[in-house]
């Protein structure tokens, strides 16, 4: 099925049973814009491998259409970036989950969009509680496009979720499909997985994560903002192992087309969290927003590393450079 315009985007979401997660799909489809608009900056982005690492030189402009902004929800405009990210060929795994925080891009898409999940808005302007406001369940309105997407003040696109017209560009609707990289070095997947992880033949379906609401009621302040738990805040979702696909991390063991021997992957859903608000491994420097406390006195900008490191060069890209495989 071709999903060429938001409206049979929006049917066939509906179609695959996606209101089911706190109302998404509603709610998203009163934030898709239009017309669809082609950008007039053209898309720059190279990626290297050298001495161990990824490196991935972009300027946050895709090479698909986007959303019109400014627009009632987002009233910022586009505006061309310099990203150099860095990250690990081949990553290792921690002992313990990493949580995202809002200083920290999650990753960079194929397309050198960043995926930047979190928000600014707090109940309360409590940062860094859980009472983070969520962008996708229609509680929060800040214009997104139909790639789940809007800007930033300083011009920066960005995924908030799924990333429609990425995937399409790469024409992997109904696939397994390889979006990005997140900012360990993981390799990141659209929505589709094999129904069996480790089996290629098994077919394919939508994954879901392990997510759902919590029950009753919220902490009233000063510990919470009160009322029913409905998906207006992170805080309203725990993780229940086995409920879906995917673990905490929104990602599982198997195998891919680009990784045949298996790999830990993140997977980009469409029920909370979209994603992932973990890292398995050990984000690189390179995608904090700012540094590190004990990083501040060097050289250091967003998305462009640390020196010594530096940018990653340009010319031609030598490919994908997946690394070696890992067993599940």
């Amino acid at each position: 099925m071709e999903l060429t315009t938001p409206q049979t985007r929006r049917t066939f979401l509906q179609a695959m049973g996606m209101a089911a997660a706190v109302a998404e799909t509603a709610s998203n489809a009163r934030a898709f814009v239009d017309p669809d608009v082609t950008l007039t900056d053209k898309s720059i982005f190279q990626m290297t491998i050298r001495g161990g690492y990824r490196y991935i030189t972009c300027n946050d402009i895709p090479n698909h259409p986007v959303g019109k902004f400014p627009d009632r929800g987002c009233p910022n405009t586009i505006q061309p970036q310099n990203f150099h990210f860095r990250m690990p060929l081949s990553p290792r795994e921690n002992h313990f989950l990493k949580p995202l925080v809002n200083r920290i891009i999650f990753g960079v898409g194929l397309d050198g969009v960043p995926f930047d999940p979190g928000t600014a808005a707090f109940w309360n302007n409590q940062r860094g509680s859980i009472w983070n406001y969520c962008l996708l369940t229609g509680h929060l309105r800040l214009g997104l496009d139909q790639s789940h997407a809007h800007v930033q003040g300083d011009g920066t696109y960005h995924y908030h979720g799924v990333p429609t017209d990425l995937i399409r560009q790469r024409r992997g609707w109904g696939k397994v499909c390889l979006i990005g990289f997140a900012a360990d070095g993981f390799p990141m997947y659209g929505p589709w997985g094999y129904k069996n992880p480790h089996d290629s033949s098994s077919g394919i379906k939508l994954l879901k994560s392990s997510y759902q609401l919590k029950t009753g009621n919220r902490p009233n302040p000063p510990s919470g903002p009160g009322g029913k738990y409905d998906g207006t805040f992170e805080g309203d979702f725990h993780y229940v192992p086995g409920l879906g696909d995917l673990d905490q991390a929104n990602g599982r063991y198997g195998i891919t087309p680009e990784y045949p021997h298996g790999t830990f992957y993140y997977v980009v859903t469409y029920n909370f969290p979209q994603i992932s608000r973990f890292f398995r491994g050990t984000p690189d420097h390179s995608f904090y927003k700012q540094p590190p406390r004990r990083l501040r006195r060097g050289r250091y900008q967003r998305g462009q590393g640390l020196r010594p490191f530096g940018p990653p060069g340009f010319g031609p890209p030598p490919g994908f450079g997946f690394g070696p495989p890992r067993n599940p």
